[in-house]
């Protein structure tokens, strides 16, 4: 920007940080959920990452067109703004209608819908902090982020077991066997992913676009096709970090693809011997897992915080490096445990590494791309999500019965080996500052 961007006070950040509660317990409610909701449809075991393919493809598509839209969008609500409502709106409708699919390719379907509505609205937040704040609090602004990531996946992971603690019944089953506890969690959901984008929206206005960078941005070509240029010369203009990222984050985020899939099959395994969908092991599996989940992503609500003298004391990389090798310890252990208390003590290292991921990759990023830029290239820094997720959607089930002998217990372990290996990937990582200096808007082809 050209001007001097104000310091805001803690306070301001929250709010300015609030709609990613409402994101993230949409997205909690698609990681605990979605694989026994399939397996409640009737969902081969083998075949669940297919299932799961809505999430990397919608991201791979939407993230970079959306960002690199929203750097050219002026109008009176902001840059950012009206893709936050949209994404909310679309998502909430989606989340509410979710619990209540009668067939296989409903849930599917549905599950596109939603994805593209939570990568509608997670391209332009995740730029509209970049926006925002001075370079100086971008420690402060992402690490705020992942706490509310930490706060809204632990209640939406507890929600079921909250609702029997309150009275319902953990085996009151619908029709297809989807819990009632389920319905119900995915229904608050709908209310939280509007609220608390309309919460950001009231608190926080943009920074407005002076003369000149309005000025600018009128005179950028417009049309699919320039927003399609505009991509591919962001691609050539990719930062050295930015590169050097992406290789970390095919480690971790195949990792993150194969727990999510497979934790709750996992410990329905270890703890009662079962992956069967109609039986009451499988369904306790939910609970604890939602519960064990709930933990860690609690855990990553507090590391947020308790995370940021460490990574302005010893840099994001590194810090990033401690908390993967942590939750990968973490995922190899967890299949020997066969005891809920104790299923507890992983969580720590997997907590502390999702508050990492949520915020120290978007750190060493952020100093090294151009402000102008911000949407544009925050949506191709999460292709570098989206496309490690397919790999494993379209692998993983090639030697799921043969390399892991058909035992979900055997994908989380594999989920603990990468994440080491993107601890060591991301110590190689050579993180720059005031790049973007260099890349003025507009470069290479407009």
């Amino acid at each position: 920007m050209s001007f001097t961007k104000p310091q805001l006070s803690f306070w301001q950040i929250v709010n300015m940080n609030f709609g990613f509660f409402g994101i993230q317990y949409s997205f909690g409610l698609q990681q605990s959920n979605m694989s026994p909701i399939y397996k409640y449809l009737g969902a081969d075991e083998a075949n669940l990452p297919y299932l799961w393919l809505a999430g990397p493809i919608t991201g791979l598509i939407v993230q970079p067109i959306i960002g690199a839209m929203s750097d050219k969008t002026i109008s009176k609500m902001g840059r950012r703004t009206p893709y936050f409502l949209i994404g909310a709106v679309l998502c909430s409708i989606s989340l509410f209608w979710m619990p209540f699919s009668s067939t296989l390719w409903m849930a599917a379907s549905l599950l596109w819908i939603l994805d593209a509505a939570n990568n509608i609205t997670m391209e332009p937040y995740r730029a509209f902090v970049s926006d925002k704040l001075d370079e100086k609090q971008h420690n402060i602004g992402f690490l705020t982020q992942s706490a509310f990531t930490g706060l809204g996946q632990t209640l939406s992971y507890l929600t079921p077991s909250l609702l029997v603690w309150l009275g319902m019944n953990k085996d009151w089953v619908n029709e297809k066997n989807i819990p009632y506890i389920t319905i119900t969690a995915f229904i608050i959901g709908a209310f939280f992913s509007i609220a608390s984008i309309l919460w950001t929206v009231k608190t926080t206005k943009e920074n407005p676009l002076t003369e000149e960078e309005k000025d600018k941005i009128n005179k950028l070509p417009k049309g699919w096709q320039h927003t399609f240029a505009e991509i591919a010369t962001a691609f050539k203009d990719m930062p050295l970090t930015m590169k050097q990222l992406a290789f970390v984050k095919l480690f971790q985020w195949y990792a993150m693809f194969c727990y999510w899939q497979y934790i709750v099959l996992s410990i329905s395994t270890t703890f009662f011997g079962t992956t069967e969908q109609t039986s009451e092991g499988f369904r306790e599996a939910g609970l604890i897992n939602g519960q064990v989940g709930g933990f860690y992503n609690f855990i990553a609500f507090i590391a947020a915080f308790a995370m940021m003298p460490f990574t302005q004391k010893l840099g994001a990389k590194i810090t990033h490096s401690i908390s993967l090798t942590l939750a990968g310890i973490a995922m190899i252990c967890i299949p020997l445990i066969s005891t809920k208390e104790l299923l507890f003590i992983p969580m720590i290292g997997i907590g502390i590494c999702w508050a990492s991921m949520m915020g120290n990759p978007y750190i060493m990023l952020a100093g090294s791309i151009p402000p102008e830029r911000n949407g544009v290239y925050m949506g191709i820094f999460n292709m570098f999500i989206v496309i490690p997720m397919m790999i494993q959607i379209f692998t993983l089930p090639l030697y799921y019965k043969t390399l892991l002998a058909n035992n979900p217990e055997n994908v989380v372990r594999l989920a603990g080996a990468l994440l080491l290996c993107a601890a060591v990937a991301v110590l190689f990582v050579k993180v720059q500052k005031g790049r973007h200096a260099q890349v003025p808007l507009g470069s290479g082809g407009h």
